[in-house]
């Protein structure tokens, strides 16, 4: 069992470095999805290596019925696919704070999360602009009753300006 394991990790490091990417150095910009409710994030990417990054996400909401922010912080791997395209697969965490103020119910409470995420991005050439969709889906491990579920997913449409 140990020398399948060793093989498989040999095997998984030999595929991320033969099909590493070059990607920039700092991404900043927009993830516009749904976010278990808290709408667009403010996004940054930074690049490690040559096909691994982090990703932050910092996604708030403030209306009359809830306050409440989230941030999330992903490590990344990064394969070229064809041409500009490429795809990534990453994992992380996060935290967050909410305050439901309807006139029925004023809770709060505290988020900590485990997520994934995978995902495909087009870098254009001849702008500094980088386009990708994902898919981030998390496990609430304490959630004081937001959401509902110790499950939420997001698929969303980014748009960063690469520098």
């Amino acid at each position: 069992m140990k020398r399948i394991f060793f093989y498989i990790v040999l095997l998984f490091g030999l595929v991320s470095n033969s099909f590493g990417q070059d990607i920039s150095n700092h991404a900043l910009g927009l993830r516009l999805g749904n976010n278990n409710g808290f709408g667009g994030e403010i996004s940054y990417q930074k690049r490690l290596f040559d096909n691994r990054r982090l990703e932050f996400n910092l996604g708030w909401r403030n209306n009359d019925n809830v306050n409440a922010f989230k941030v999330v912080g992903l490590y990344q791997w990064v394969w070229n696919l064809e041409n500009n395209f490429n795809w990534y697969a990453g994992a992380g965490g996060g935290l967050g704070s909410w305050n439901n103020k309807t006139s029925e119910i004023n809770t709060n409470g505290t988020l900590i999360l485990a997520t994934g995420n995978l995902g495909i991005e087009y870098n254009f050439e001849e702008i500094p602009l980088l386009l990708s969709l994902d898919f981030r889906p998390e496990i609430y491990l304490i959630s004081n009753d937001y959401p509902d579920s110790n499950f939420g997913s997001d698929i969303a449409l980014s748009i960063r300006y690469r520098f």
